[in-house]
């Protein structure tokens, strides 16, 4: 059974209210739609999350618009539009997965109806995807979402974050994919064998004042200690609420464990 969950801050702003819930059994969502005392009167993040904890992935879509949130609203409608050809790829050997999966969101969003769609819309949004399929981890990032992986052996040499926050790339109406080369990154990451946090985030929670949110390693260091992710990402939402944040934050977050050997170094074997 694949659990479902879209939201478009349109519909519920959450400004001044933290929410935090879970979709399936790993999958943990958090929103907060800024302070009004700050200036905060709407919210124009979005995400989608579908997962099947027996089939045993977690497809996950952040969405961060600004002007409206028309286009975190058409990139929503669209990808549920096309479900059934998302879930026959999820299905896919992974190794067939991956580039099928990059193959159908640029013909969907190449396409000459969805183009014109984007034309009718006010702003522009970033998009964030992410596919976690047995030990293995995908992205395809448009614009300046976050994508974050722990582990200590990745922790140890410092690395976090797995995208690039990428500017001046969106899909809507100035949407980098009208162009005659449409502008993303996307790349595939093997989970390390024990527990793998994943952490995505829009940018409100990096650019909060009077916090290092910034650095990567200062975010997972509030989940230390905390029993669950629900936890964590509630704290995290708690700071940057009572540092009187403005811009709104959604986060998805969830560990998985991987019995699976990972590759390393033939020196080390």
């Amino acid at each position: 059974m694949v659990n479902k969950l879209s939201w478009v801050g349109s519909n519920k702003h959450f400004v001044d209210e933290i929410n935090v819930s879970k979709v399936g059994e790993k999958v943990v969502l958090g929103r907060f739609g800024g302070n009004s005392t700050a200036g905060q009167y709407k919210n124009e993040d979005g995400c989608l999350i579908w997962c099947d904890d027996k089939q045993d992935w977690e497809f996950v879509i952040l969405l961060d618009a600004h002007f409206t949130a028309e286009s975190a609203e058409l990139v929503i409608s669209t990808i549920e539009k096309n479900e059934q050809r998302f879930l026959d790829i999820f299905t896919l050997p992974v190794k067939r997965l991956f580039t099928s999966l990059n193959a159908l969101i640029l013909d969907i969003f190449q396409s000459e109806s969805f183009i014109l769609e984007c034309e009718n819309v006010q702003g522009e949004t970033a998009c964030l995807f992410a596919l976690r399929k047995e030990k293995y981890l995908w992205w395809f990032s448009i614009g300046d979402c976050l994508l974050l992986l722990h582990h200590p052996e990745l922790e140890g040499l410092g690395e976090y974050q797995q995208n690039h926050r990428s500017f001046y790339e969106w899909v809507g109406r100035e949407s980098t994919f009208n162009k005659d080369v449409p502008c993303y990154s996307t790349g595939v990451k093997e989970l390390r064998t024990g527990d793998n946090h994943i952490f995505m985030t829009t940018d409100g929670l990096v650019e909060c004042p009077n916090t290092s949110f910034s650095n990567p390693k200062d975010i997972y260091r509030i989940f230390h200690g905390v029993m669950t992710c629900e936890i964590g990402v509630r704290k995290l939402l708690e700071d940057i609420q009572s540092k009187d944040v403005r811009d709104s934050t959604t986060i998805v977050s969830w560990i998985i464990h991987n019995n699976l050997a990972a590759t390393i170094p033939s020196d080390l074997k």
